[in-house]
């Protein structure tokens, strides 16, 4: 009997030390379809020995996962910056990021400071930056060449040939491009509800000014193709896709800033191979990699100095609409208070319906 239990005990002993090892060799990557390329992942593999596992899917499912397990099965997750601090405050499913294990000189400073304002929670920052994108400007320069901010699109001189969306992104441009921070009113529901009455009402007096508010991206290029529309709010990337057929058209990030997203890394509460975890977002953020990434998926990334290392046409993009003047004042957005989304709901409300 008791060479039986000494037996089951080495047994035992021999799966936990295996278990150990193939954890400490397998990254578990919960992400974005397209975030983990099977080049890059490969050539870290080459590098380090250790598997990734890629697990694809989005903000609110990556949100279900986490909270079902209470931050466990995963050992980095790539979560949008401004679903974090209120998820963390109420779920506790991420752990704060130890920024001494990121090497932080690869990586833009105003993305990293934004990143770790928006994802504090109790002093400490819970994510990095990974990659960004934005919306702004796609003006028509052959028809519209002095078109600079978002008050553009309230300006008569481009009658009947402006579009934007009927969405709380157009209500938060239009603020400020009149001087005003709304996002500095976060916490100040009177204050902001105030501000955005003032915006609902200047596009309601223009409302002659639009020529149509655009539901779908592919019908909005096709009506800047057509010379329809000369001036819209939209994102950098449909701005570049119509550049390179016609390169009178192009996305300009606006004087008062561009309104930006960043997709971050973030540690899962019970993250079981943290060292893995640190040496992805690291490898991740060297420019050679981050150049690759960007080459493949066109989004922008927080790395300090991939935009040298991209291909010619890709490169030319970043170039001409993201100076780092237009980079560092990018309006990144933070977490949304739910009651402002409410206020926001029944503005657009009424512009829809004015006559």
């Amino acid at each position: 009997m008791k060479k039986l239990l000494f037996v089951l005990f080495l047994l035992s002993a021999f799966l936990a030390i295996n278990v150990s090892i193939a954890a400490a060799d397998t990254l578990a990557l919960l992400t974005w379809k397209g975030y983990a390329p099977k080049t890059l992942v490969d050539k870290f593999q080459k590098e380090t020995g250790i598997e990734v596992k890629v697990t694809y899917t989005n903000n609110e499912e990556m949100i279900a996962k986490l909270r079902a397990t209470r931050g466990g099965g995963f050992d980095l997750a790539q979560p949008s910056q401004d679903r974090i601090s209120s998820v963390q405050e109420k779920y506790e499913i991420y752990q704060p990021i130890d920024l001494s294990r990121i090497k932080t000189d690869q990586i833009i400073p105003s993305m990293l400071e934004a990143v770790k304002k928006n994802t504090m929670v109790n002093g400490k920052p819970h994510a990095v930056p990974f990659c960004w994108g934005t919306s702004g400007l796609v003006v028509n320069k052959k028809f519209a060449s002095d078109a600079k901010d978002y008050s553009d699109l309230l300006n008569p001189k481009f009658k009947g040939r402006v579009s934007y969306r009927l969405k709380r992104p157009t209500l938060i441009a239009l603020a400020f491009s009149i001087g005003d921070d709304p996002f500095a009113m976060y916490n100040a529901e009177n204050a902001y509800e105030a501000l955005m009455n003032k915006v609902g009402q200047a596009m309601i007096d223009g409302k002659d000014i639009v020529k149509n508010y655009w539901t779908n991206g592919d019908a909005l290029l096709q009506s800047m193709r057509s010379g329809e529309v000369y001036l819209a709010m939209a994102w950098d990337g449909g701005g570049w896709k119509l550049n390179a057929e016609n390169p009178d058209i192009d996305f300009l990030a606006p004087k008062s800033g561009a309104l930006g997203w960043i997709d971050t890394f973030a540690l899962p509460a019970k993250s079981e191979n943290v060292d893995a975890a640190y040496k992805w977002i690291n490898f991740m953020l060297r420019p050679e990699n981050a150049a690759i990434f960007t080459n493949a998926e066109k989004y922008g990334t927080a790395s300090d100095g991939a935009v040298k290392l991209l291909d010619a046409d890709v490169k030319a993009n970043f170039e001409r609409s993201f100076p780092q003047k237009d980079i560092d004042n990018i309006k990144w957005y933070p977490p949304v208070p739910a009651k402002l989304e409410a206020i926001e709901g029944k503005i657009l409300d009424k512009v829809k319906a004015a006559k």
